[in-house]
């Protein structure tokens, strides 16, 4: 396995990890009747996340933005893969992916400002080169 499968497979289960960071407070903060309801609106009166913590709606966002970074990556990974691409430059830039991913939940969690911002632009920062790198 290339190493930039390694990391999306370790990014994969942190995706897992950050379920659990976010389902855990929210089932605390709501209670289970709320959140294993089939959440309609009529019933709630607002969405789930409107109704918990700022930091766990800041978990569920941090959450839900690495679903959207993820499938890049993804793509990232596989056309790397695909194309035989794999070098020094596409594993430093799939780690450095995983790693700003990681920094970026406890960043978004506490509101650490910029930082948040900065953890972002890194992932993707990281996820573009390795596309560019694949095709050159």
């Amino acid at each position: 396995m290339t190493p930039e499968l390694t990391t999306l497979a370790l990014a994969a289960l942190w995706q897992v990890v950050q379920i659990a960071l976010m389902a855990i407070p929210a089932n605390l903060e709501l209670g289970t009747a709320k959140t294993l309801s089939p959440r309609d609106p009529d019933r709630l009166q607002k969405p789930l996340m409107e109704q918990v913590s700022l930091r766990t709606g800041r978990l569920h966002r941090a959450m839900t933005n690495h679903f959207e970074g993820l499938i890049l990556f993804t793509i990232a990974v596989v056309v790397v893969t695909l194309a035989e691409a794999s070098s020094p430059l596409t594993t430093a830039c799939a780690w450095t992916y995983l790693a700003a991913r990681i920094l970026y939940v406890p960043a978004y969690a506490f509101g650490w400002v910029p930082w948040r911002s900065a953890f972002w632009t890194v992932g993707l920062g990281a996820t573009v080169v390795m596309l560019v790198a694949a095709l050159i």
